[in-house]
């Protein structure tokens, strides 16, 4: 396995977990770092041997978004990678989650939006910061953001560019379930590990038709459905799960 300055891999069983490993920095991005996650995440996605990508962060943070210290004289690469990664991580052919472990901030909260799903501490907070330092969201949160909120509570979000704690979080759908700070790894180990267990073949399909459904008709999904259904009732692991029942 490649080894990288800014993050840490581990696979466990078939679960691959990227750890943000600048904690003094609270683990905020400069281009190397996102060269770094856009590597492993590309990794993880092609082994056969991982079923579900985990993202976190090393320390006290999930991660602050852009590093200031290079933000102004290279801010265009980071948000260029940020187009990379956001684009990583939806057409990954497994469950990407997102384990918040603490501030998500910026291009934090993006990565975070970003994922199929997130599992949060209660010690956790996720906010859309750009307007403090006079610009606006970048990876993906015009996108994610009024995706999941609507649109007037995703302007009052950035407008405000406040930290939202952890309960708000979960309400507004940013957060899909916050767990105790001290069970939070395994928690998501649990829940990672469960989906892993799932057939892969019917784990992307559904993936693929969900996120496309955002775009399509009701008679456009019904004809995926049934093509998608075609190929799952030929696999080895769906003959033997529907003659097992």
């Amino acid at each position: 396995m490649a080894a990288y300055e800014r993050v840490l891999v581990e696979v466990k069983g078939h679960v691959g977990t990227v750890t943000l490993n600048r904690p003094e920095k609270l683990n905020a991005f400069d281009p190397e770092a996102c060269d770094d996650l856009i590597e492993a995440l590309r990794m993880l996605s092609t082994a056969d041997a991982v079923c579900v990508i985990v993202i976190t962060g090393a320390g006290r943070a999930f991660c602050a978004g852009a590093d200031l210290g290079v933000l102004g004289s290279r801010g265009e690469e980071l948000v260029r990678a940020g187009k990379d990664i956001a684009l990583t991580i939806r057409n990954a052919p497994k469950p990407v989650l997102a384990a918040v472990n603490g501030p998500a901030a910026g291009g934090g909260a993006n990565l975070a939006l970003a994922c199929d799903y997130r599992l949060a501490s209660d010690q956790a907070s996720i906010g859309q910061v750009f307007h403090k330092l006079g610009i606006g969201p970048d990876w993906g949160g015009s996108y994610f953001l009024p995706r999941l909120t609507g649109i007037s509570k995703a302007l009052e979000l950035v407008w405000s560019a406040r930290m939202v704690p952890a309960a708000e979080a979960l309400a507004l759908g940013l957060f899909d379930r916050v767990v105790p700070q001290a069970t939070l790894a395994a928690e998501t180990m649990s829940l990672a590990e469960r989906w892993a267990a799932m057939a892969p073949l019917a784990v992307r399909k559904t993936k693929e038709a969900l996120y496309r459904s955002e775009h399509s008709t009701l008679e456009e999904m019904l004809d995926v459905e049934i093509a998608d259904q075609q190929a799952l009732f030929a696999t080895p692991e769906a003959r033997l799960l529907i003659r097992n029942r």
